[in-house]
């Protein structure tokens, strides 16, 4: 196996990662989030392909750093998780004027962006090797990336985040005592990966993206031969199995149970394979819009771009 320049690296992992967010935010019907014939309010379809595009550079560079940790450079502690997701954040806040539109994807794709220069070799990498290099990264961070992660999310803004008893990320004195307890990641996404879908992600290795959302995606693509059925049954899959962390947080953990229960009614109706599965499909799509105050599967929305990400990172082409 070859491991290929770093430029390579990076314009590839590049490449799939802005393909990825926008196969995700072009399926439809994805019940209850902006697709290619649903807008928001605030926030429209054209906003998310703005984001994919704005997230490329910090998604690059963090495929370069991953390569120097593979060829000895540096080590994974100077991979500069914080600082790249921070980046993203800025640059999406700066290319377009929707509301918070990517800030759980960043989560999730700056780690797998330097797991994916770790581990790309012959311009596809082995789904294992990506995964334990992921988990490496994760396991790896410093009190800097956690400054620098509160502060992205200071500027994203996202809604429904509530208050927790320590290490609050509302509360401006978190950040000193950040520095004194030596909080890394790892620490925070520990306290809420009861409640938080992405934090789950952090502390398991990516377990919904690797072990979920990425087979299901090649299944369905296998069987279906469509991109826009595999990605929305990758969606409906995921919720299904792990009710919506920001539906849990705006609304109620109830609400997204009921949620999670519809799609995989929606699922044994054959989804979009069928036709009373796509009616249904259609129909919550509706519902969830209409309800007051919008129900929108934002954290089911990241989880569905991290495992085409990872389908494309390993070679998926169609």
């Amino acid at each position: 196996m070859r491991l290929q320049k770093g430029e390579e690296t990076s314009s590839l992992v590049q490449q799939c990662a802005i393909l990825a967010v926008l196969l995700e935010v072009s399926g439809y019907p994805k019940p209850g989030n902006v697709h290619r014939i649903r807008d928001m309010p605030k926030t429209r379809y054209e906003h998310f392909l703005a984001g994919a595009v704005a997230i490329g550079p910090s998604i690059k560079d963090a495929a370069l750093l991953g390569y120097q940790v593979a060829s000895g450079e540096i080590k994974v502690k100077k991979a500069n998780v914080g600082r790249l997701i921070l980046r993203a954040v800025k640059d999406t806040k700066n290319f377009q004027s929707g509301e918070n539109i990517n800030l759980g994807t960043v989560f999730l794709f700056v780690p797998l962006a330097v797991a994916a220069g770790m581990t790309l070799f012959d311009g596809r990498v082995m789904v294992g090797e990506l995964r334990r290099a992921v988990r490496m990264v994760m396991e790896n961070t410093t009190t800097d990336d956690t400054l620098a992660v509160y502060e992205a999310i200071g500027i994203a803004n996202p809604g429904g985040l509530g208050n927790v008893e320590k290490y609050d990320v509302t509360d401006e004195l978190s950040k000193s005592l950040i520095n004194k307890d030596g909080v890394v990641l790892q620490d925070v996404f520990k306290i809420s990966a009861g409640w938080d879908n992405i934090s789950k992600e952090w502390v398991t290795g990516m377990e919904i993206t690797f072990e979920v959302g990425y087979p299901t995606f090649l299944k369905v693509y296998r069987k279906s031969g469509d991109v826009n059925v595999a990605t929305v049954h990758t969606f409906l899959e995921i919720i299904s199995k792990y009710p919506d962390s920001l539906i849990q947080r705006k609304m109620s953990r109830e609400k997204a149970v009921e949620v999670s229960r519809e799609a995989g009614h929606i699922l044994k109706e054959g989804g979009l394979l069928k036709e009373t599965g796509k009616v249904l499909c259609w129909k919550l799509d509706e519902e969830l819009n209409g309800f007051k105050g919008r129900l929108n599967p934002g954290t089911t929305a990241d989880l569905t771009a991290s495992s085409i990400f990872v389908a494309l990172l390993e070679g998926f082409r169609f």
